[in-house]
């Protein structure tokens, strides 16, 4: 296999045989880089081909093997397949571009599980790297989320489930044509119907709501924020009644009748008068006596 010999000028990322004693800034680096001659010239990472990137790593690999770890060489050899790799890790966290984490924090975590599968991969098996390390990497991001981005935490058989009823619904979708009812779920993915209900009401706990977001519905800025917490004007009147009601209980049975006609009937003080057979003055004394009470009751309990 002919390995691809870096361009002149290319960023110095070359390999530590090239470096002289004078460069290396200690005897104990010099040692710690030994092993190392005969490997090629590695140019700046984004200046690689991919082709040239798996050939390179399959010699970085052979390497690695023979390094002992804890060294500075075995640390150099593996710092550049990380770095001749990095690409691996752009196009798993590509596949998670519409999440709301910020791409930088996605492929951060997708570099951990690049170099989990470095320290994993075995040359002898005849696999590719690639092919080995995308899972891994994948598996990574995916479990970031999963731990991570919920909005309230719920154990990890809830959040499993969600995942199952999403693939389930978009795949009934397509062969139904319409929303999936529960039971449908149910029978598709061998679960109860409770057990299909309980992933539903998880999956409401993924994302939460912005109170600073404004209403799409509406023409005005306003917020969410707006429309929580303001004072229910109907909480005074239901304040006011329940502490009327004791009060109205103790007036004489006419005075009630005479309230419940005013302001339940809401007949007029002549009308009143023509029923219980008294005068409009005397209906008028009267209901001024009973609000009278009835205020003074109020006063008096507050």
């Amino acid at each position: 296999m002919t390995v691809p010999q870096a361009a002149s000028g290319t960023h110095a990322l070359l390999m530590p045989r090239q470096r002289t004693a004078q460069q290396m800034e200690s005897a104990d680096e010099s040692k710690g880089l030994e092993g190392l001659e005969g490997l090629p010239e590695i140019p700046a990472p984004s200046t690689v081909s991919p082709a040239h990137a798996r050939a390179l790593s399959k010699v970085l690999f052979v390497r690695l093997r023979e390094l002992e770890e804890g060294t500075a060489g075995y640390a150099y050899v593996r710092n550049t397949l990380v770095e001749l790799n990095t690409a691996l890790v752009k196009f798993a966290a590509g596949r998670f571009r519409t999440r709301s984490e910020p791409m930088e924090d996605i492929v951060q975590v997708g570099t951990i599980g690049l170099i989990k599968a470095i320290d994993r991969f075995e040359v002898d098996r005849g696999v590719e790297f690639p092919t080995f390390a995308l899972p891994t990497i994948s598996g990574e991001i995916k479990r970031f989320f999963r731990d991570t981005s919920w909005a309230v935490r719920v154990p990890r058989r809830l959040q499993e489930l969600r995942l199952e009823l999403a693939k389930a619904t978009d795949q009934l979708q397509q062969t139904l044509d319409r929303a999936p009812t529960t039971p449908e779920l149910a029978r598709y993915l061998d679960l109860s119907e409770a057990e299909v209900v309980e992933g539903m009401r998880a999956a409401n706990a993924y994302t939460a709501g912005s109170l600073d977001a404004t209403n799409e519905d509406e023409r005005t800025d306003s917020t969410r924020a707006h429309r929580l917490g303001y004072e229910d004007p109907g909480m005074a009147g239901i304040e006011n009644y329940e502490s009327l009601k004791p009060l109205i209980a103790d007036l004489a049975p006419r005075d009630r009748l005479i309230l419940s006609l005013r302001f339940v009937a809401d007949k007029t003080q002549s009308e009143i008068g023509e029923e219980l057979g008294i005068s409009q003055m005397h209906v008028s004394r009267l209901l001024a006596r009973t609000l009278g009470k009835l205020r003074e009751g109020l006063l008096t309990e507050d």
